[in-house]
C-alpha cells in the first residue's frame, strides 16, 4: 500500500497505520477515505495530499 503526504504540513498517511484517532482502521487505503476526511495535523483537504 502506498503512503500519501500532506503538501501543507508534511503529515504522512500510512494505510498500514490508518488514522485511529479519527476512526480510520489500519489497512484503510487512502483511496477509500471519505472525501470529507481531512489531515489530522493541519485540517487540509484530501485533495492536498500527494502520493509518495
Amino acid at each position: 500500500m502506498r503512503s500519501w503526504e500532506c503538501t501543507v504540513c508534511g503529515y504522512v498517511y500510512d494505510p498500514k497505520v490508518g488514522d485511529p484517532d479519527n476512526g480510520i482502521a489500519p489497512g484503510t487505503k487512502f483511496e477509500d477515505l471519505s472525501e470529507d476526511w481531512v489531515c489530522p495535523e493541519c485540517g487540509a483537504e484530501k485533495s492536498q495530499f500527494e502520493e509518495m
